[in-house]
Formats: C-alpha cells, structure tokens, sequence
C-alpha cells in the first residue's frame, strides 16, 4: 500500500474515532501521523464537512509539490506569522513523502465590500493547487449584510473553481463575547451555506473552537489572543484540523488515471487575470 493511501486511510480511521466519547484520549499509535494533538481533539461532525479536491489529487499523482495559497489572518510579526510553519507541518506528517509549498498572504477588509477583488489578484500571482481561505471574522465583525457577504463569497469561490483550482473555506472564529450575536451567526452560517453550494470542504473553525473551550476551564482564552486573532496553540490546531479536512477530502477524489490527458482548466492570463 502506498504511504499515501496509509495516510488517507489513517486519517478515516481517526475522523470516525473522533465522534467516539473517548475521543478525548490519545489517538492509537497506529493512526499514524494523522492523529490530532489531544488539545485539539474534536468529534469529526463538529470539525469538518469533506469534498472532492480534484486539482491536488492531480498533482499527487504527477508526484509535484502541492502549490498552497493560505488566504486569510494576519501575516504580521507574532503568532500568527508562524501558521504557515504550523500548517506545512501538518500536512507533510499526514501526507508523507508529498512536498507542500505555501504562499500564506492576509486580507484585510470584508468580502462584500471588495476584498474578494485583491482575492482574485493573489490567486492570479501565486498559481496555486489549493487556496485555503480564513474567511468571515472581518465581515461578521463589520456587520455586513448576510446576503451581501454570501453573493460576494459564492462568486469568489466559483471564479476560483473555474480555473481548475481547489478550495478549502475556514469558516469564523468562535468568541463566546459573540455566541449570541444574530448577525455574527448568519455570517457563519453563509460561509456554510457557501461551502455546501459549491461543493468545497470547509473547517468548521466556529464549532470546533466552541467545543474545545467548553471542555477547559480557561474557556476560549486558551486559543485566542487579542483583537479574534488565534493565540500560538489555536494556531496549532487550526493548522491540524485544516490538513485533516484536506487528507479526508483527498479519501473522497478519485486519482486520475492519466492526469496529463484531463483537459487544462482556462489559464490566469489575459482578461482572466484581471480582478473583479
């Protein structure tokens, strides 16, 4: 069996062990490197919805490093400078012997009111496989309209789809101070909605954080810094539950049989490279 395929599989065997109530113990040394760190640990229905990542399955098969654009959170000096760092890891240990290279870029502003533009522009410059997208927290923040931010997002996402590019959604960040708050909710729930309409995977960021809070007595402090921002051991998380989202995604893709014969998808040149 290929050490691919043991990955994928491992990373089934621990998506079903993850509803189990003793998901909380250590994962069984044969689960591989797949497994969640214990502080992370979340039952799989409230960490991710799977779907089909056709562009990376393509360049696994054409044995090439995997081309990753990490869209979203700050690139500033602190702790979440190092989610790159955190995600490579986690994705070379559940994907052994695959390169992963990751363009990790923020977004300031909201989806609706034109951030999806400069989306667009990134996308164009780092030519990935995969864009891996935090998306919502400003948004929900601004109280932007619902319908507004899940027009603009839907059609970011398929204008990324239709260039034969893959994505994965992170939906917003869980604060308890927001738990209540009826617009912060209808955001998350569009990056949801988004996800399910477009066939993507999504991290269910919101409901795996407000899992993890309420089983310490640190409550949401133990993952979250200042301003919604992700602390160093969030940020560890996150980067695990996005690289078991895509490995359980890639269980769900047929490998092509001859990936040079599938048709190329439009190239980001020309007309197509502009943003809007």
């Amino acid at each position: 069996m290929s050490p691919l395929r043991t990955a994928i599989l491992a990373a089934l065997v621990l998506a079903a062990s993850a509803s189990h109530p003793l998901a909380e113990q250590a994962a069984d040394p044969g689960a591989g490197e797949t497994s969640l760190s214990l502080e992370c640990r979340v039952p799989g229905a409230q960490l991710y919805t799977a779907a089909k990542l056709s562009a990376v399955q393509a360049a696994l098969a054409e044995k090439r490093p995997i081309k990753l654009l990490a869209i979203g959170g700050s690139t500033a000096p602190g702790a979440s400078a190092s989610y790159p760092a955190k995600l490579e890891a986690a994705l070379e240990r559940a994907l052994p012997k695959v390169d992963v290279v990751i363009d990790h870029r923020g977004l300031p502003g909201e989806i609706a009111s034109g951030a999806a533009e400069h989306m667009r522009t990134m996308v164009v410059e780092a030519e990935p496989d995969l864009v891996v997208w935090q998306v919502g927290t400003h948004d929900a923040i601004a109280r932007v309209e619902a319908e507004a931010f899940e027009l603009a997002l839907s059609e970011a996402v398929a204008w990324i789809r239709s260039h034969g590019i893959n994505v994965v959604l992170v939906d917003p960040i869980y604060t308890a101070s927001m738990a209540a708050d009826a617009d912060y909710n209808r955001i998350v729930d569009a990056v949801r909605t988004v996800a399910m309409q477009q066939q993507v995977p999504l991290v269910r960021r919101y409901e795996a954080l407000h899992y993890l809070s309420s089983r310490i007595d640190r409550g949401e402090g133990h993952f979250l810094g200042r301003q919604f921002r992700l602390n160093d051991l969030g940020l560890r998380c996150m980067a695990e539950h996005v690289a078991l989202t895509i490995v359980t995604s890639l269980a769900k893709t047929e490998t092509p049989a001859d990936p040079k014969a599938a048709p190329a998808a439009p190239p980001l040149t020309g007309t197509q490279r502009a943003p809007g």
